[in-house]
C-alpha cells in the first residue's frame, strides 16, 4: 500500500497543476518542476479534474505512468485544460476562475463479484467488447448513486448499454486520495 500523501505534498501537487495550466496556456511553455522526492517521485496513476462555476471543465487521468507522480500531475494537468474531447480547450480568458481537483490512485485490480465495490470508495473501471469507461469514486458521491447506478453510468461512459457490466464485462476497481 503506497503511503498517504503529507498536506504539503497535496499543496505542491495542486501548484504544479496550476501554474503549470497557467503558464502552458499563457505562452506554451512549463514551469521547472520540484525535485521529485517523496511521494512526488512515486509511479502513481493520477486524474487531474477542472472545475469553472461549479461545473465540470475538463477531466484526464492516467492509471500508471513511468514518470515521478510530480510529472504526471503536470501532463495530465494541461491535458484535462487542452485535450479533454468534450470541452475546447481552455483560452487565457478562462484561467481567472478554475478550481483543480487532484485523484492519485491506487493500482486497480479485477474483481469476481459485485459485491467487493463500495460507491463512494472505489472507482469503476470497466471494459466489454474493446469499449471502457472510467468513474472516480467521488463521482458516486457527487451523484449519490448506489453501486448499480455506479455500474450502469461507468458502462453507458463506455458507450456501452447501462446493463453490460452483467455479462462479459470485465470490472477494475481502485481507491483515490481526492484534494
Amino acid at each position: 500500500m503506497e503511503r498517504k500523501l503529507s498536506d504539503n505534498e497535496k499543496s505542491v501537487l495542486l501548484e504544479v497543476a496550476r501554474n503549470s495550466i497557467i503558464q502552458f496556456i499563457t505562452d506554451g511553455t512549463l514551469p521547472l518542476l520540484p525535485p521529485p522526492s517523496g511521494s512526488l517521485g512515486s509511479h502513481r496513476g493520477c486524474f487531474v479534474t477542472i472545475k469553472q462555476g461549479g461545473s465540470l471543465r475538463g477531466c484526464i487521468g492516467s492509471f500508471t505512468s513511468e514518470d515521478p507522480l510530480c510529472k504526471l500531475v503536470q501532463e495530465m494537468a494541461i491535458s484535462a485544460a487542452t485535450r479533454d474531447p468534450r470541452f475546447y480547450p481552455m483560452k487565457k480568458g478562462d484561467l481567472n476562475d478554475f478550481r483543480l481537483e487532484i485523484s492519485v490512485l491506487s493500482p486497480m485490480h479485477k474483481i469476481s463479484s459485485i459485491d467487493e465495490i463500495i460507491a463512494g470508495t472505489h472507482g469503476l473501471y470497466i471494459e466489454k467488447n474493446y469499449q471502457r469507461g472510467v468513474l472516480l469514486p467521488q463521482v458516486a458521491v457527487e451523484q449519490r448513486w448506489d453501486r448499480d447506478t455506479f455500474l450502469a453510468q461507468t458502462c453507458l461512459k463506455a458507450g456501452l448499454p447501462p446493463d453490460a457490466w452483467q455479462e462479459g464485462a470485465s470490472i477494475h476497481i481502485f481507491s483515490a486520495e481526492v484534494f
